[in-house]
């Protein structure tokens, strides 16, 4: 049995779940996701809880069922209280600029780079050098502040580009003169 698919997810006040055959759907305060299941997994909702079940033994069904509990369990903290990944970006001359609901990159190449946020995400720039990603859906947050980290990864000898705020990692040594 599944350590994660076991264990039961309590919804909080003001979040509603319907379930119709397959489709999961997560109505709350911030918002409503919908998730189609895979077929070789059950969900259950009684009282105030949500399970999820599997259908049989077969292999997939033993792979999805940790999965499905997990994707479960985010929409309702999706919708409840949502979610958000900060972005800092270090180096000389880079920048980030708010236009709108866009926002504006300028890092090193001769044109800025527009990230231009998909719908029910929201971007923010705090004091040209934070970017903040969020929204009620767990998935999408977190392709997009990948995206943004794309655009200029950590350089490994200096450290500059854009990083998750919090993120380490070990700079390189660089050339060392003649001896």
């Amino acid at each position: 049995m599944s350590r994660i698919g076991k264990k039961p997810i309590n919804i909080p006040a003001k979040v509603e779940v319907g379930i119709d055959g397959q489709l999961v759907t997560v109505k709350g305060p911030k918002g409503t996701l919908s998730r189609t299941l895979p077929g070789d997994v059950e969900v259950l909702v009684q009282e105030q809880i949500i399970t999820v079940n599997r259908r049989n033994e077969s292999r997939t069904a033993r792979q999805l069922h940790g999965l499905c509990r997990t994707l479960v369990a985010n929409m309702v903290e999706g919708v409840s209280t949502g979610y958000q990944r900060r972005l800092e970006i270090q180096g000389v001359g880079y920048r980030a600029q708010q236009e709108e609901s866009n926002i504006k990159l300028s890092m090193g190449y001769s044109h800025p780079v527009i990230i231009t946020p998909p719908e029910g995400i929201q971007l923010k720039v705090e004091n040209n050098t934070n970017i903040i990603v969020s929204g009620i859906d767990k998935e999408e947050v977190g392709n997009l502040a990948a995206k943004i980290r794309a655009v200029r990864p950590p350089e490994i000898y200096k450290g500059k580009g854009i990083r998750y705020a919090g993120e380490t990692f070990k700079l390189k040594q660089g050339k060392t003169g003649k001896k």
